[in-house]
């Protein structure tokens, strides 16, 4: 790897090897045109390193040697190697756990207890998808006395994955599991925000064992590395977790080229409903959680907050209480909750939209300030005093502000509720049985939480309604994506036909 790594630190691991080419073939590579860019570091706005960039060049290669892998070594390897790869390459998670989390943390910028949880959800996500690879099963249909049919299950080929920069371990997890485990050989394409993790987690590729061209990392820019690779007319499936206007796109390229298989895990809006009845203090935790967890960076946050009218000023003042209690700053610090936004792009955004909130007559309960004059933090900002046409109550702003209104009835909540474009994800906080089914029935989303708030599992099934996306993420579903169904019908007998 001589050239194409660099030895760099954190303050919670000292010194690791921090590769910086592109992982291809299971060999660490240049990019073809020789390009790099800069990862910077939310947290004090340093440059980190320069990663090399892929270009359409890369894009080729890499698909050029998974294709190869696909149609030779790996077609010979059996289910059950498939899950021994995925569960040893859990382990390789689990027994790196601290550099992966520290270099998440540099990277990112989000707290280093939630960079450990997140990968401890990474290898939970590994093993479960190794326990799935030979049970991947067809069934015998009957139709006739004269007629043996069945189906089977088979990979789809060569899937490109699209990974964003807000759970850049995560995801790799979410889209590598069910993908191996069906059979498929990928290329995934890191965000460029934050390449680094997901590259040292691609040492870990080979250590397991995996042969070559199965597995292929790039870092690039969603312009050109992910638009070719969306477009390419040898990638038979392409995954996409993002936006929805990004998600658009890669739609539009995979209809244009090939026609392949899409999936997409796109934005939200998330409403997230308190009812009068509901345990006030456990409401407010889990709130507090739902939008403020992830700097506010998560697709599912749950950003719209509607609250009975009969405790709404109640909710208000213990509300804003506990999310000035939030402990923003250095990812590093062992009692930061909330760490920097991604980049200096997204803080901007998010200051935006803030901006706009105020313009519009929304009122500040708390925050919608930078913290410090270094890095790019944002304090927990409340809005009150909002309209559902207002922006910042029907766009996602993918950061750490939410709006609280009011409603009075059930039917009311289940109204504002669905009155969104989206449809990702929801909760609903009573101590009512009826209600809590009866609204989570109504609710147009793809996940309900009730009397919690991102209780996501890689055994649950995750995706959206309406324009949150295409497809399901995790559980016995994701397996969907990633086969194709083939139906195999014998007739029996001597008798011809007419």
């Amino acid at each position: 790897m001589s050239g194409l790594s660099i030895k760099l630190k954190t303050p919670h691991t000292g010194e690791y090897e921090q590769p910086t080419g592109l992982f291809i073939n299971n060999e660490w590579v240049k990019g073809v045109d020789g390009k790099t860019f800069e990862v910077i570091n939310p947290a004090d706005e340093s440059i980190i390193c320069s990663v090399h960039e892929a270009t359409e060049k890369d894009v080729d290669i890499a698909v050029s040697a998974a294709r190869k892998a696909f149609e030779g070594e790996w077609r010979k390897v059996t289910p059950e190697q498939r899950g021994k790869y995925l569960t040893k390459l859990a382990d390789l998670f689990e027994a790196n756990t601290d550099t992966l989390a520290a270099v998440e943390s540099l990277d990112n910028g989000k707290a280093l207890s939630m960079a450990k949880g997140d990968v401890a959800a990474c290898a939970g996500c590994l093993r479960y998808y190794g326990g799935w690879a030979d049970k991947i099963e067809g069934k015998v249909i009957e139709t006739s006395h004269d007629t043996f049919n069945y189906t089977k299950k088979e990979p789809i080929g060569v899937c490109g994955q699209i990974i964003p920069w807000n759970f850049p371990l995560l995801m790799w997890a979410w889209k590598i599991g069910p993908a191996i485990a069906a059979g498929n050989v990928v290329v995934i394409k890191t965000a460029e925000q934050t390449p680094l993790s997901a590259l040292v987690a691609a040492n870990l590729i080979k250590e397991a064992g995996f042969p070559p061209g199965v597995i292929n990392i790039i870092s690039g820019f969603g312009k050109i590395a992910g638009a070719a690779l969306s477009s390419h007319m040898d990638v038979d499936k392409i995954a996409f977790t993002g936006s929805t206007v990004v998600g658009r796109q890669i739609m539009k390229a995979a209809a244009g080229s090939n026609l392949k298989k899409v999936t997409l895990e796109l934005g939200g809006k998330s409403p997230n409903i308190v009812f009068a009845d509901a345990d006030i203090e456990n409401a407010i935790s889990w709130v507090n959680f739902g939008i403020y967890f992830n700097h506010g960076q998560c697709c599912c946050a749950g950003s719209r907050v509607y609250v009975q009218d009969t405790i709404y000023d109640e909710f208000i003042k213990k509300f804003k209480a506990r999310a000035e209690k939030n402990a923003v700053g250095d990812p590093f610090h062992n009692e930061t909750f909330q760490g920097p936004q991604v980049s200096q792009l997204q803080f901007d955004r998010i200051m935006s939209y803030i901006e706009e909130g105020k313009k519009s007559g929304a009122k500040i309960e708390t925050g919608g300030k930078r913290v410090g004059d270094k890095g790019y933090f944002i304090a927990p900002t409340i809005f009150s005093n909002v309209t559902e046409d207002m922006k910042i109550v029907q766009e996602e702003i993918f950061g750490p502000v939410c709006s609280v209104s009011k409603f009075k009835t059930k039917e009311e909540a289940i109204a504002i509720g669905n009155n969104t474009t989206y449809g990702l994800a929801a909760a609903v906080h009573t101590s009512n049985l009826n209600t809590a089914i009866e609204v989570s029935n109504a609710l147009r989303a793809g996940t309900v939480w009730v009397n919690t708030y991102n209780a996501l599992h890689w055994q649950l099934p995750f995706g959206g309604y309406k324009e949150s996306g295409i497809g399901r993420e995790l559980g016995e579903a994701a397996l969907d994506n990633y086969t194709h169904i083939k139906t195999v019908s014998i007739r029996l007998g001597d008798a011809l036909f007419g």
